[in-house]
């Protein structure tokens, strides 16, 4: 990947008819994910008709289930090619998709249910290290585009849902099932067909199954990035919540913030997410994106104080400045880490970073929900700070990841990903 000859340079990373495939085929599987994310909880309660208790509590197990998957097949894509583990776990949750229209019992939901997860996070650690290998020059460029049809994917998804839900059936609900799995299956295909098996770097002489461990820098930022991560259900699941709850504004207004949020991040992904190129770019990115959350959170609990023709508008306000926060986090996510990985040890870092942000989003609903909504606008105020401090935490993180990064006389020369190995105590 990194030119060698008479001291010329080539250009790193594949084709850009690569990078359309990786596009295509995260594309194609986020709209399945949006059909069924958004009809699941419908589907197992009015037509497998398992109690809402036991659908959560089966999701909580399969979610505490995948955790367990991250780093060890991230170490496998490390050894064995990305793209080969990205493909089986593909297959895997196109198989498990389909078994869901089979279930017929708690356990056996349960049980498909963990197996879907432990492919997903799986997945994550895989098509991470595959997406860390391919972004050309720009790496940051390719990387926002890719988020920009990811989330055009999940509202093109969520809008298919919608009609299923209208029509309220078991028979639309199935086909909503068995149209993601079909999903995971073509974008097992594209990646087939699109997407060249190249094998992976090799691997150095320090390196360990568990090395990101003693990659402090790299835990603390994946510790910070994951609590950063509560954002994102702060507009599908706090803010409706205080919109019935804690004002009269109509009904109405809880799905139009949640297409507000979808519309901004996709106009705005690109054009800004491009400008993060480096770790730099990427911890003042985060900051920027604290301080978004800071203006934002409170404007959220002033719609419980406005009249109701004014409480939609203060809403759709507070959720473009949201929005913008969350397109300069999702950013500084994807700089610093892919960034901050080896290049021989992406799938495991990815692995990780999955890790813990799938922690983060389970603890979501209980502190936002048990904490910020019981304390009302005190509440919303410290949630503010909160993500601010945690975005100024951006900036002497990168830093710190930054000096630990320098080329040491034995440490070898960059990875083609801008980090070089390894650095850290022997393990």
């Amino acid at each position: 990947m990194i030119g060698n000859g008479a001291g010329g340079r080539t250009p790193r990373g594949p084709d850009s008819g690569t990078q359309r495939a990786l596009i295509a085929a995260a594309f194609v599987s986020r709209v399945g994910n949006g059909l069924f994310n958004t009809a699941a909880v419908l589907y197992f309660t009015l037509v497998v008709h398992l109690p809402a208790a036991q659908v959560g509590a089966g999701l909580t197990i399969a979610g505490l289930c995948g955790l367990a998957a991250g780093v060890p097949a991230g170490n496998l894509a490390d050894r064995y090619g990305a793209r080969t583990i990205w493909l089986v776990t593909l297959v895997v949750q196109a198989a498990t998709m389909a078994a869901f229209v089979l279930v017929d019992s708690w356990a056996a939901f349960t049980l498909v249910a963990a197996l879907d997860r432990l492919a997903g996070t799986a997945n994550g650690a895989a098509s991470g290290a595959v997406v860390a290998r391919v972004g050309g020059e720009r790496p940051a460029a390719f990387r926002a585009r890719l988020r920009t049809f990811v989330n055009l994917g999940v509202v093109a998804g969520t809008l298919g849902a919608a009609v299923a839900i209208q029509i309220d059936t078991r028979a639309a609900y199935t086909a909503l099932i068995l149209a993601n799995a079909a999903s995971f299956a073509l974008a097992a295909l594209i990646v087939l067909v699109g997407v060249p098996d190249r094998r992976p770097p090799p691997l150095p002489a320090e390196h360990r199954r568990w090395s990101v461990l003693a990659d402090r820098p790299y835990v603390s930022f994946v510790g910070v990035y994951s609590a950063m991560g509560l954002q994102y259900q702060v507009i599908s699941l706090l803010l409706p919540l205080w919109l019935i709850s804690h004002t009269d504004a109509p009904r109405w207004t809880v799905a139009a913030v949640n297409a507000v949020n979808s519309v901004v991040c996709v106009l705005l992904q690109s054009r800004l997410g491009s400008r993060v190129e480096t770790s730099g770019q990427g911890g003042r990115a985060f900051r920027l994106a604290g301080l978004m959350f800071l203006v934002s959170c409170p404007l959220m609990a002033l719609t419980a104080d406005v009249p109701r023709w004014v409480a939609p508008a203060l809403a759709t306000l507070a959720v473009c400045v949201h929005s913008l926060g969350e397109v300069w986090e999702s950013s500084a996510g994807y700089a610093l880490g892919f960034g901050l990985a080896p290049d021989h040890a992406q799938g495991q870092y990815q692995g990780f970073l999955g890790i813990g942000f799938d922690a983060g989003q389970a603890l979501a609903p209980l502190v936002l929900t048990g904490a910020v909504l019981a304390l009302g606008h005190g509440g919303w105020l410290l949630l503010g700070v909160f993500f601010a401090c945690l975005g100024a935490a951006g900036p002497p993180l990168a830093a710190w990841a930054g000096r630990t990064r320098a080329v040491r006389p034995d440490a070898g020369a960059p990875s083609a990903q801008g980090a070089p190995a390894l650095p850290g105590a022997d393990r």
